[in-house]
């Protein structure tokens, strides 16, 4: 059984960083591409950043510069480097293994 537990979400204040962390429990995690989501209050859920088995990453252009996905194969576990937060960045954070498996989220809010 495939599980994601996300951890690292909080409030911070405008100009902040935080790091969200997706440990994967019940795959071979290091042959999975691993994404990370968001969803504000009222909106659709959005993607933020993706990274492939080979390291290769991907971002939105909202957040790109100022996040930065990384992962430990050996820990099993995904990251998510947030810098220079704004107001816009709060919202459920999620991470997603490849075949649509999804965390429980975790919150991120930005204070302004």
């Amino acid at each position: 059984q495939v599980q994601l537990v996300e951890s690292g979400g909080g409030l911070v204040q405008t100009g902040g960083s935080l790091r969200l962390s997706c440990a994967v429990s019940g795959s071979t995690f290091s042959k999975n591409s691993m994404d990370w989501y968001r969803q504000a209050p009222g909106k659709q859920r959005e993607w933020v950043a993706g990274i492939f088995s080979d390291g290769r990453t991907t971002y939105a252009d909202s957040v790109k510069g100022r996040f930065t996905i990384s992962r430990d194969n050996a820990k099993n576990t995904v990251y998510l480097q947030m810098n220079s937060l704004k107001p816009d960045d709060t919202a459920v954070y999620y991470c997603r293994r490849a075949g649509g498996y999804w965390g429980q989220g975790t919150q991120v809010t930005v204070s302004s």
